[in-house]
């Protein structure tokens, strides 16, 4: 390709060589053409000069046949040259040259013939007439400077032919008569050289400058052929000079219509136009709309000023080119940069444009605008379940119902995903907004029914209003994203209002995860344990390990504030390999059958590796797998169940036991006892406690004991805290106690404690 380039621009610059070499050459025909009166005059006036002082001395025959031949040639040689301008682009460089160097010599050798042959047969004052003309025609050789080698010629022949006659009658030439004649001869060839150069430089100044016009020539004559664009030109009062027949046929109307007319005025009166004119500066890029029988085109025009040598304005000459197409490719562009693809409503990018619209004009108005974003509640398992195509459907459908039930209110944009955006420039009525939220929460749980299936999803909302809220759309976006957020907490389906409140919210949230980040680092968790009680003789099994956070300001942060942060976050992964590692190094410690149980997060489940990280803890500590018991709650089986189904297989296949969590409280989960994955069921401390003044209760717990006796599982009730609680849920059936009555969550070493007291009391 390089190679490609280098060979391009060699021939170009061999052409623009050939078209400054043409140029030259035309140029010195013109010249040669221009002075050719000049030295025929010459020629024709000494002729007639030495034939007057030769009249009576000379053969008269040989005098008027020589006058006839001298004159008829210069008047040949004038007519020649002027030919010579008209045809000389036709003429090779080289025969020109020659030509023009062998006419010089013809020339002067005729015109020079009789004055050599009779000049040393005559009288002082015939000589003097003679020599004066051949010294005339020695300096009217200048008139051959465009072509100096042929005016060196001429000066040579003239020259050599008078000392030729000179010495025809002498044997030796006089030195003075020598020196005169070297000394004009010099003079005649200094003078014609010096004037040669400059006519010489002053021809190739000329041709390049014809030569770059020429390229210019061609070059707007293939910007209009090609159908670039089109040229224009107007005169100092704007009217049109010259303009391309494209834009005539545009305009629909002839050239003499538009010639001598005001360009703006052609032009539709444009008045940005005629105001960029007046400024006479230099102007690009102006686009204007025209109607013409085509329907409305669009046109760019540029533009120069003309100044003369003088400065005076003498008006425009520039460009144009209908640009409709690419305006039309530009508004399609800017269409889809600004559109959802999906739903066809404004996208993320469009609808921020829209709320700094919305923004700036509460602003500047003082009626404050809103926003509000919509988050779909539901409808990822449509996804799951029935593919996306069902679900573009669903979301296709949605966008319709919240364009209908908005209207001219605002404008509904997608956010991307299952999120959607509503801008209303007006929202000063608090009630119009919260009757709209109403609106569209009812809308959207309206069944759909894609291909005979009915889908049912829900909305939540989260509103703010600006510059109430927020100066700023990036601060408006924040807190409506806040007050979503809100909306998802309370339970969804909900509409939730920005307040100062969750601002505050939101930055201590953003600090405690920071704070969440360091304590991994400084260490700032532990494990406490609360036994495990074996219902039938009230011996330690084992203790269940519960994590703490002791932060240094803080104090004690609960679980269920910093662990669904860690699920958020990522960080529940790093957590949950310090817990396991933690449970292992701790039940080590401890002698047979003593087990420790702890709790797994859903999002832990998500993660392939944990199987691996279970299995290396229980090889670095020696820690035999039945002694470690991982326990899920039935928030599990929601979202991509059968991966977490896999990753407890391959828990179970360890020897790890696997307890169900919280059982009954949660999501119908019976269908997967049947799966060989859990070794054991924990009732709630809820039903305990309602177990004593409630028989439905009671029920369930016994319904929950046969089950699991029908699958052969352990039962373990959780939050005993009395006697009464502890002998009924023994009676019920349960196989372990945990809660209050037999010991709160305790430090490691007290652990170890109750573990070596108990040994103690079996070994007694």
């Amino acid at each position: 390709m390089a190679i490609e380039t280098r060979e391009d621009e060699a021939g170009h610059e061999v052409g623009n060589k050939e078209l400054r070499d043409e140029h030259l050459r035309n140029a010195q025909a013109e010249a040669r053409a221009l002075f050719a009166p000049y030295l025929a005059v010459a020629g024709i006036a000494t002729t007639l000069l030495v034939a007057w002082a030769l009249f009576d001395r000379t053969n008269p025959a040989l005098l008027g046949g020589w006058v006839l031949v001298v004159g008829g040639s210069n008047y040949l040689g004038w007519r020649r040259a002027v030919n010579a301008a008209f045809q000389a682009h036709r003429t090779p460089e080289p025969y020109s040259r020659l030509r023009a160097i062998g006419e010089a010599i013809l020339l002067a050798g005729l015109w020079a013939s009789l004055p050599t042959y009779a000049f040393a047969t005559q009288a002082n004052d015939v000589q003097i007439v003679i020599g004066g003309a051949m010294a005339a025609m020695i300096i009217a050789g200048i008139a051959l400077a465009a072509v100096p080698a042929a005016a060196i010629a001429w000066i040579v022949t003239i020259t050599g032919a008078l000392c030729a006659g000179y010495m025809a009658g002498t044997s030796a030439l006089e030195p003075k008569l020598g020196f005169t004649i070297i000394a004009v001869a010099s003079v005649a060839i200094a003078g014609v050289n010096g004037v040669s150069r400059w006519i010489y430089a002053q021809l190739r100044s000329m041709s390049t400058v014809r030569s770059h016009a020429e390229s210019v020539r061609l070059l707007l004559k293939e910007y209009e052929h090609r159908g670039v664009g089109w040229l224009w030109q107007v005169d100092s009062e704007n009217r049109v000079v010259y303009i391309s027949s494209r834009m005539t046929a545009l305009l629909g109307r002839s050239t003499s219509q538009l010639i001598g007319h005001s360009l703006p005025a052609s032009l539709g009166g444009n008045s940005v136009l005629g105001r960029t004119l007046l400024e006479r500066q230099p102007f690009a890029n102006l686009e204007m709309e025209l109607r013409t029988r085509r329907g409305t085109r669009w046109i760019s025009l540029a533009g120069d000023p003309i100044i003369d040598m003088s400065g005076q304005f003498q008006g425009f000459r520039g460009v144009g080119s209908d640009v409709t197409e690419v305006r039309k490719t530009q508004e399609r562009l800017t269409n889809l940069a600004n559109m959802d693809v999906l739903s066809g409503l404004p996208n993320r990018g469009r609808v921020r444009q829209l709320l700094g619209e919305a923004l700036s004009n509460a602003q500047s108005s003082n009626v404050p605008c809103a926003i509000m974003f919509l988050d779909l509640d539901g409808f990822k398992p449509v996804n799951d379940t029935f593919g996306h195509p069902k679900g573009d459907a669903v979301l296709k459908s949605v966008a319709q119902r919240l364009v209908k039930e908005v209207g001219d209110t605002g404008h509904v944009g997608r956010m991307g995903g299952d999120e959607f955006a509503i801008v209303i420039r007006d929202g000063q009525s608090r009630k119009s907004i919260e009757d709209l939220a109403r609106r569209l929460i009812a809308s959207v749980a309206e069944p759909y029914l894609i291909d005979k299936i009915e889908i049912r999803i829900g909305v939540s909302i989260g509103c703010a209003f600006g510059p109430i809220d927020g100066q700023s759309v990036d601060d408006l976006i924040q807190k409506a994203d806040l007050a979503l957020y809100e909306a998802k907490a309370q339970g969804r389906g909900t509409c939730c209002y920005f307040s100062a409140d969750m601002q505050s919210e939101a930055e201590d949230r953003l600090r405690l995860e920071q704070d969440l980040r360091h304590a991994m680092m400084l260490k700032q968790f532990r494990l406490d344990y609360q036994p495990l009680i074996n219902a039938q003789d009230q011996s330690l099994m084992g203790f269940e390990a519960l994590i703490r956070w002791h932060h240094p300001t803080r104090g004690i942060v609960s679980p269920l504030d910093f662990i669904p942060l860690a699920e958020e976050t990522g960080l529940i992964m790093h957590l949950g390999e310090w817990v396991i590692e933690e449970a292992c190094r701790a039940v080590a410690s401890w002698p047979e059958p003593i087990s420790v149980a702890l709790n797994v997060s859903a999002r832990q489940l998500v993660y392939p590796a944990l199987p691996n990280a279970v299995s290396e803890a229980l090889s670095r500590h020696k820690v035999q797998a039945n002694r470690l018991e991982l326990e899920v709650t039935e928030s599990v089986f929601l979202g991509e169940s059968d991966g977490a189904l896999d990753v407890l297989k391959r828990l179970r296949a360890l020897g790890v036991g696997i307890a169900l969590d919280d059982f009954g409280t949660g999501y119908s989960s019976l269908g997967y006892l049947n799966k060989a994955v859990f070794h054991k069921l924990k009732i709630d401390g809820s039903f305990v406690r309602e177990a004593a003044h409630s028989r439905e209760t009671v029920a369930i717990i016994q319904s929950i004991v046969s089950l699991a006796k029908s699958f052969r599982m352990t039962v373990t009730a959780e939050g005993v805290e009395t006697a009464d609680d502890f002998t009924r849920m023994r009676d019920l059936g349960c196989h372990q106690i945990q809660g209050y009555l037999f010991g709160r969550p305790m430090s490691y070493e007290r652990a170890s404690e109750l573990v070596t007291g108990t040994l103690a009391k079996l070994s007694a």
